[in-house]
Parts: C-alpha cells; structure tokens; sequence
C-alpha cells in the first residue's frame, strides 16, 4: 500500500474515532428537566432517560443508610423518593424544608435515583427580620453616606 493510502485510512480512522467519542458524550450528557407532577405523565423510553426534578425536601425524611442518602422532594402536593448515591458530599445547604435539584434517573419502583443534588435555603437569602428599610446597606454610614472611597 502507497503512503499516502495509509495516510488516507488512518485519517478517517481517527476521524469517525473523534465523531463517534462526540456523539456518545452529547447523547449521555443530555438531560431533560421535569416537574414531579409530569413524572407521573412519562411513559417508555422518556422514564429512562436523565432528567433533573426539582421541589423542597419534606421535613423528617431525611435518612442516611449505607450507600446512600434517601429523602422525599415534595412539590404541589405529589411527592418523589429520592436516593442519593453520588461520591459528592451533600451541599450544607441540603435539609429539611430547602429547595433541591436532583439529577439522575427513575427507578423501576417509582423512586429516583440521583448522581447529583444541589440545594439552596431561600431563608438564608432572605433581609433579616429586625432590619428595616432605613437600615444602612453594605457600604453605607448609618446616616446613608457612601463609605467607600472614590473611584470604587
């Protein structure tokens, strides 16, 4: 064989090599986000695909068994058992009554299977309560004036 057919047939090996790895990254990275009202509504192939469901962690159930960590996600209502098995350690955020978002798979018993949770405590977030309007913000004297220097 000539050099430059060797060329050729390597070229394109490598070539539907590097198409076919980009291919099965963007076909197993896809995820779908649902409600947990419409999880109810999915049928087939649509219940085995990746997703991320969001609602608040119902207050009492959290549990940390061997291997993972199980809790129900509540939202309008419906509720979802959630096992966590991912190698991540839960945010700190993460307990009972804060908003999660978890990313995996459904179970054949009607239970999701997360890799992934991420959770937010809107409270944390939130003026606290003894701070009035006419309170100064960051960066502020007490009598409104701005305490940062010039040109910041």
């Amino acid at each position: 064989m000539k050099v430059r057919s060797k060329f050729l047939v390597g070229s394109g090996i490598i070539v539907i090599t590097l198409i076919s790895l980009a291919y099965l990254g963007f076909t197993q990275s896809k995820t779908y986000y649902h409600t947990i009202t419409e999880l109810s509504t999915l049928q087939g192939t649509s219940l085995r695909q990746r997703m991320r469901v969001s609602g608040n962690v119902k207050i009492g159930t959290i549990a940390h068994v061997p291997g993972s960590v199980d809790f129900v996600l509540t939202e309008q209502g419906k509720d979802l058992r959630v096992s966590y098995v991912g190698r991540d350690p839960l945010p700190d955020t993460f307990k009972d009554g804060a908003q999660a978002l978890v990313e995996g798979k459904m179970m054949p018993d009607n239970r999701f299977e997360a890799e992934q949770v991420q959770a937010k405590c809107a409270s944390k977030y939130e003026a606290a309560p003894n701070q009035t309007s006419g309170s100064p913000q960051p960066g502020q004297t007490s009598n409104g004036v701005d305490a940062r220097p010039a040109g910041s």
